[in-house]
């Protein structure tokens, strides 16, 4: 597939409700009581018609006690800034956060973070200012929305008695929407083929990005800002609009 007949896979990717973020934005600053969710809802954002080579993104990653954003916790967050052409590494940064409870031994084998890690490492409430200034006035990237949007929202509750709302382009979902455009459908159903695994690692070999360790937050927010860049330089244009996969 290349960047002429992609047009058609653009459709899979679900932008039906996604709003008009700018604008969303002031509404949720006028809604908003705590100074550091103002001042985040308050910065300038790009909007939906703003070409993909104009855009600063920042890879988003979090480790996680479980996989419920109502009964687990954040544990570490990793970040890192870029663009369609470049990664700002010196840029990056990563967090242990205290979950306030004992961490379960198959978390422990998946993230390698210990009890006496997070014992010591402070709450999120005390690095939230430093989170929200660095995903200030940036376009989101992750691999698999609904962990870092309801994660961050459900501990936000959790600690101010506020959510948070922000706009996110996911990876898997684009790479679902390539390999069902591929590999979807009667036809190669009946020839033996079928979409493949959208898991990151996976992902990133289709685009011969190297193999990095998994479930470590800033390494694979780096590998989330690298498979972004790939899938725009094999499916997209520098021109598209950032309408096309903002969600």
């Amino acid at each position: 597939m290349n960047k002429e007949n992609f047009d058609k896979t653009r459709s899979l990717i679900n932008t039906r409700n996604t709003p008009d973020w700018p604008t969303f934005f002031s509404t949720l600053h006028d809604k908003a009581k705590d100074a550091r969710l103002k001042r985040y809802y308050n910065t300038e954002l790009v909007s939906g018609d703003t070409p993909l080579k104009d855009v600063e993104f920042v890879a988003l990653d979090f480790e996680t006690t479980g996989l419920d954003p109502k009964k687990d916790e954040i544990i570490s967050i990793g970040l890192v800034p870029f663009n369609i052409n470049r990664i700002r590494c010196r840029e990056s940064a990563h967090w242990v956060v205290n979950p306030h409870r004992p961490l379960k031994e198959e978390s422990v084998v998946i993230h390698g973070i210990t009890d006496s890690e997070v014992s010591e490492a402070p709450d999120l409430l005390r690095i939230l200012e430093g989170v929200l200034d660095a995903l200030a006035g940036k376009i989101v990237v992750v691999h698999y929305q609904r962990i870092e949007r309801e994660f961050m929202d459900q501990a936000l509750k959790t600690r101010i008695n506020e959510g948070i709302r922000f706009p996110v382009i996911d990876t898997l979902a684009i790479e679902a929407a390539i390999q069902q455009r591929l590999y979807g459908g009667v036809w190669n159903r009946l020839k033996g083929r079928k979409p493949g695994s959208v898991r990151l690692g996976k992902a990133r070999q289709r685009y011969g990005l190297p193999a990095y360790q998994p479930h470590h937050a800033l390494t694979d927010a780096l590998a989330t800002a690298e498979l972004l860049q790939a899938q725009i330089a094999y499916y997209f244009s520098p021109e598209t609009p950032l309408s096309e996969i903002w969600q």
